[in-house]
């Protein structure tokens, strides 16, 4: 019989003895970039700066582990126990305090024990590629130090790129702060900071788990109960009616998208970013309000609205006599957004102001503009969901289109004007985004759509040119590291890139990878290109400034400094 354990484990019995931590190598490889790891940090922040007691949770782990033995290979939470390690590392190399920097060692390294048989080693090994890099340049005593020296561009993988880019960030805040501040971080990280450790050892029995786990069942959980408070509070001839409501505003989402629904409701009653699991804080804050006494209302004035209101954000088809498609266009674009949290104003708007859609219009432009400044500049989660907490904020006060939250300030405008004119390939998030809003002002077709099932984002100046082709001598290498990965050097295609072919000369590339053959000149932008006989310095100097200028006027960014 398979032996299934779960319980709650501190961090400080999680990185000992007991866990000998190995990443199978059939597994991805670490993956988190500086957003998330700053948002791990900032999250701990708040939650130690709180200053009560209660334990913090950090989420679950599955394992495959026996009962008696130490490996534990991770089929989940790699990504939390990597940047864990990291945080450790950089607290334990940025302490002033030598035997605080060793016990946190310790947390980071067994250091061997020969009567009970530990040999000495770091308490978690990442894939083979990674392990010695990760070992020498984190879980080693003074090796964020080290890591000042390495150049991004000499790692091999990507994930050695991750480890490296997040230590350092990691270390830059912390090590600014004051001893004392640091230590209160190492404390609750050790004795306060909870996991869920869930073994089994089975690897079939883990995956199984894994899948639960990650299959939304308790979102809809919390829907459950929810509902049987709800409908429960409902008077009893009234209640199968209520219950059939809810069960149609459920059926009309889906499981996933009605789950997501409750987070969302969330938000916009309490305007604050939670503090406690939902199913906790939604009845403190949200269901007090309604029960005992007023569940029908609940239904009729929250769930059925909001409800529709998801339906009509999530397939964009609002409807009106004048002004609908518009509208939808513009939540079209906030939908290629790389976040979710756009959408509780989203929806209060739909849910409150759903008969007006010329107020629809205009606040979604300006949600847009401020969605589209906040990606630039790659404002990470927790300024961001304040900025539309605060917008909700000034909504619920009545501010509506005047909304100070919408006004970007002088610094935000000229920041974001300079994300436009940098390397704007380099941040995968930002580069389709920004030209999908570009190829749209540049067919003078507002709202242009494209069904294409792959769209992929091109240099025209290739990244490797070959030596003795046209672009080693139309361009010298300070012009080519420069315009590279600019605005004005990108193009969008309909297809999967090509690597041979994007390294052709510009004729060819032009004739055999631009062209219709390869179902590509749908893309405005793509054929502006075709147009031109040489691809040189000049013209990306002019293209860029047109390019700019087009977005600079369309999200108002004017009066900003480049």
């Amino acid at each position: 019989m398979q032996q299934l354990e779960a319980r709650e484990v501190p961090l400080n019995k999680v990185f000992c003895g007991d866990y000998d931590f190995h990443i199978p190598e059939y597994q991805r490889p670490y993956a988190w970039q500086v957003e998330q790891a700053g948002q791990l940090l900032e999250d701990l922040v708040e939650a130690m700066d709180r200053g009560d007691d209660e334990p913090y949770f950090l989420g679950s782990i599955v394992l495959v582990k026996s009962p008696n033995a130490t490996r534990a290979e991770v089929i989940d939470g790699q990504q939390r126990l990597t940047t864990l390690t990291i945080l450790l590392a950089v607290l334990r190399d940025s302490t002033e305090n030598p035997e605080l920097a060793k016990q946190i060692d310790a947390m980071l390294q067994e250091p061997g024990n020969l009567m009970l048989e530990l040999e000495a080693k770091p308490r978690l090994a990442l894939r083979a590629r990674d392990r010695k890099f990760f070992a020498e340049h984190v879980q080693s005593s003074g090796g964020i130090q080290l890591l000042r020296d390495v150049r991004p561009d000499n790692l091999r993988t990507d994930a050695q790129r991750s480890i490296h880019g997040n230590s350092l960030a990691l270390f830059g805040t912390v090590s600014e702060w004051a001893e004392e501040r640091r230590l209160q971080l190492t404390k609750m990280l050790a004795a306060r900071t909870f996991l869920v450790v869930v073994t089994t050892p089975d690897l079939a029995s883990a995956h199984r788990i894994f899948s639960v786990m990650n299959s939304r069942g308790l979102d809809l959980s919390a829907a459950d109960i929810f509902k049987a408070r709800v409908v429960g509070d409902v008077a009893e001839s009234l209640r199968d009616e209520y219950a059939d409501r809810w069960d149609d505003a459920e059926e009309a989402l889906g499981t996933d998208d009605f789950a997501d629904l409750f987070l969302h409701i969330r938000t916009i009653v309490v305007r604050e970013r939670p503090k406690k699991e939902l199913l906790k804080e939604f009845e403190e804050s949200v269901l007090s309000a309604y029960i005992p006494g007023r569940g029908a209302d609940f239904v009729d004035t929250v769930v059925v609205p909001y409800a529709e209101a998801y339906g009509v954000l999530r397939d964009q088809n609002y409807t009106s006599s004048s002004g609908a498609e518009e509208v939808n266009r513009w939540l079209k674009r906030l939908d290629q957004l790389d976040n979710s949290d756009w959408r509780a104003p989203a929806l209060w708007a739909l849910r409150n102001k759903g008969d007006d859609p010329e107020f629809l219009n205009s606040f979604f432009c300006s949600l847009e503009r401020l969605a589209a400044s906040m990606l630039l500049r790659r404002v990470y989660a927790t300024p961001r969901a304040s900025r539309y907490i605060q917008l909700l904020k000034d909504l619920t006060a009545g501010h509506g289109l005047d909304a100070p939250a919408f006004r970007l300030t002088d610094e935000e405008i000229k920041e974001t004007g300079d994300r436009l004119q940098g390397e704007i390939y380099k941040v995968a998030p930002v580069r389709k985004y920004v030209l999908l809003r570009l190829d749209e002002l540049l067919s003078n077709a507002s709202g242009v759509s494209y069904d294409h099932p792959r769209i992929s984002v091109e240099h025209v100046l290739p990244q490797n040119p070959k030596a003795g082709s046209d672009w080693m001598k139309w361009f010298t290498p300070a012009q080519r590291e420069f315009w590279t990965h600019r605005l004005s050097n990108l193009v969008l295609l309909n297809r999967t890139k090509n690597a041979s072919a994007g390294n052709y000369d510009f004729d060819r590339k032009k004739t055999q990878y631009f062209t219709a053959r390869y179902g590509v000149t749908s893309f405005a932008i793509t054929t502006q290109v075709l147009q031109q006989k040489k691809w040189t310095a000049d013209i990306l100097e002019e293209r860029q400034q047109e390019l700019v200028g087009m977005l600079t006027k369309e999200w108002k960014l004017e009066g900003g400094l480049w």
